[in-house]
């Protein structure tokens, strides 16, 4: 189900190192993971969360924070379970981790390489990928569900998607945080989501979507920690940043919706064509 992100010749995934036909070669990590990613694929040295970002995340939901949201997510899942399901940008592994109970086989993926190291050494059973979600790695028809969490849902998702397969797609409701944003901007800009919904590729069709809402009461060490793992972190003045990490706690509310889609089952299969001359640097 693997294909070479340089020229999009099968890969064979046996032993330490997979590799195409054409020569190309990717070298499993000590922790298990692989690197897709290619150089030209990057528009910046890191791409995707930084590390502190990513810790602060970790910490954050494994206090407990988001697992109404996990919990959902995961009910949502297919009763006939799934062969092959990737959960694109799936950082370090909160939720992709849930759902290796769900499916035969998991596959998490994301830009940022710090995310998927931490993934792939707390969470074994799971194929851990750096790799691009606009160009990825997959054979066509190869999967038969995905999810995507707050993470760009690029044209080639449904290429990758076998006819009928479902996609999930969590974004941030209207008012998700809304109190938390009051103290940080001067204007509060409502979500958006059917436009992130509207946006998403050709092919797909929108099934049902799932309000999802609770509470959070965050002492001060957790609202520091959600601050940080969102990019309010550098979108906010300094002053009322400090202002708000200042409080002993606040309560507000997170809002989200789970949005169901399949791939439509008249769409025309996209196959693309194989690179004759790429680079292969990676």
């Amino acid at each position: 189900m693997w294909i070479c992100p340089v020229c999009r010749a099968p890969l064979s995934t046996e032993g330490a190192s997979w590799s195409c036909v054409q020569g190309h070669s990717f070298d499993v990590s000590r922790e298990g993971y692989i690197n897709l990613l290619l150089v030209q694929q990057k528009k910046s040295r890191h791409p995707g969360d930084t590390p502190a970002s990513l810790q602060a995340r970790r910490e954050f939901l494994d206090a407990g924070h988001y697992a109404p949201l996990r919990q959902a997510l995961i009910g949502q899942m297919p009763t006939q379970r799934p062969q092959n399901w990737l959960d694109i940008g799936c950082g370090e592994g909160y939720y992709t981790s849930a759902m290796r109970d769900h499916a035969d086989r998991v596959i998490g993926l994301d830009i940022a390489k710090a995310g998927v190291q931490m993934a792939a050494q707390r969470y074994p059973g799971i194929k851990w990928v750096v790799g691009s979600a606009v160009a990825l790695p997959l054979a066509a028809d190869s999967l038969d569900g995905c999810s995507s969490l707050f993470a760009p849902v690029s044209q080639d998702i449904v290429r990758v998607m076998r006819r009928g397969a479902m996609l999930m797609v969590v974004t941030p409701d209207t008012d998700h945080l809304f109190s938390l944003r009051q103290a940080l901007f001067e204007e509060v800009r409502p979500h958006q989501p059917q436009r992130i919904v509207q946006s998403l590729p050709a092919g797909l069709e929108a099934v049902t979507q799932h309000a999802i809402r609770f509470e959070l009461k965050l002492q001060q060490a957790d609202l520091k920690g959600l601050l940080a793992m969102t990019p309010y972190a550098w979108k906010a003045k300094a002053e009322r940043r400090m202002t708000l990490e200042a409080m002993p706690e606040i309560l507000t509310q997170a809002a989200f919706i789970l949005h169901i889609l399949h791939k439509q089952d008249k769409y025309p299969d996209i196959i693309p064509q194989p690179k004759t001359s790429g680079v292969s640097k990676f």
